[in-house]
């Protein structure tokens, strides 16, 4: 059995590698060749426990995540991934499941942001500098030629930690900018990342700031979550999203529907995209808005791929329980 922890993760995957395995997990969403019951949420006052099983190719896989959004000193998201052969149910894995989400998380909006985005986009803003944030800028600038970057948190005082960090893992000549209020960030950014646990709307609720834009919320993964504000459902013709699960579990998908802001039929699973069935509508007139609850299938592939790379570099301790 293969024992992965954070290092040895980074030296198994690229962002790009995620991605591909992003879309590739996609594919076998459309196709419909898995099994994967809806992830059992467990709340704990603040926090909450996530269990996300999964049974695809010649693998099953569960991770359990712990979702403490108060935390100081520790990522909010933690977890660990439990990988086992689909023929025998023999451990394959346990990887460290922080890490995995981070990079699985970011892959998801690096793929929606090479879809969905304007090849000439070079700005990104990030509402929300945990943990998640940090690698939706990184696949951002895996995708496109990021040349600014602009950040916006509730609690203002983690900024420099987070940029220090970024700096880090993005090419020098990429310009960091912070603002004071989010109207600012959005109308400064081609592409917008809301990465939050926010009740309520964190974007300005005006009309028209958001046309020709890309706004991806990775953040609301419960009913009572809501990152995105009732403006931006006004001209859109679809409302992208990683899962169809996103309509029972997250309020940007729930609320609008309920209220007929959108019809179901406008809710498109992006895995349309991937396998060219739906052409994606991105206009100077609208903007285009991407929402990911995530799921257990995304963290299925993506360790796969960790794992047979490590396996393959010899990465990684290998362990008798």
């Amino acid at each position: 059995m293969l024992l992965l922890n954070e290092q040895d993760i980074m030296q198994a995957i690229t962002m790009n590698d995620a991605i591909q395995a992003i879309e590739e997990a996609y594919i076998l969403y459309d196709s419909k060749l898995f099994h994967m019951p809806l992830r059992t949420q467990i709340q704990d006052n603040d926090n909450t426990l996530l269990l996300m099983p999964c049974i695809a190719t010649d693998s099953t896989g569960l991770k359990i995540v712990n979702v403490y959004p108060n935390n100081q000193d520790l990522p909010a998201t933690q977890g660990t991934m439990i990988l086992h052969n689909r023929q025998n149910g023999a451990i394959k894995g346990i990887l460290n499941g922080t890490l995995l989400t981070g990079i699985r998380t970011g892959a998801i909006g690096g793929t929606a942001i090479k879809y969905l985005a304007n090849e000439d986009s070079h700005s990104v803003g990030l509402i929300g500098t945990g943990y998640q944030g940090l690698y939706q800028l990184l696949a951002a600038c895996a995708v496109r030629d990021i040349r600014h970057i602009y950040l916006w948190n509730r609690t203002q005082y983690k900024i420099p930690a987070f940029i220090e960090t970024l700096k880090k893992q993005i090419a020098k000549n990429i310009e960091i900018h912070i603002v004071d209020e989010t109207i600012n960030l959005v109308e400064h950014s081609d592409i917008i990342i809301t990465s939050t646990t926010s009740s309520e709307p964190v974007l300005p609720n005006i009309e028209k700031i958001y046309n020709g834009k890309l706004i991806i919320g990775i953040g609301s993964y419960q009913p009572q979550m809501r990152e995105f504000p009732n403006s931006i459902y006004n001209h859109l013709d679809f409302l992208y999203v990683d899962t169809l699960d996103a309509k029972s579990e997250s309020g940007d998908v729930i609320t609008p529907l309920k209220h007929s802001w959108i019809t179901d039929n406008q809710v498109i699973p992006f895995s349309k995209v991937i396998t060219n069935k739906v052409k994606p509508i991105i206009s100077k007139h609208q903007p285009t808005v991407f929402k990911s609850t995530g799921m257990a299938l995304f963290d299925l592939v993506v360790a796969n791929r960790i794992v047979e790379t490590a396996l393959r570099l010899h990465i990684g301790q290998n362990i008798e329980l």
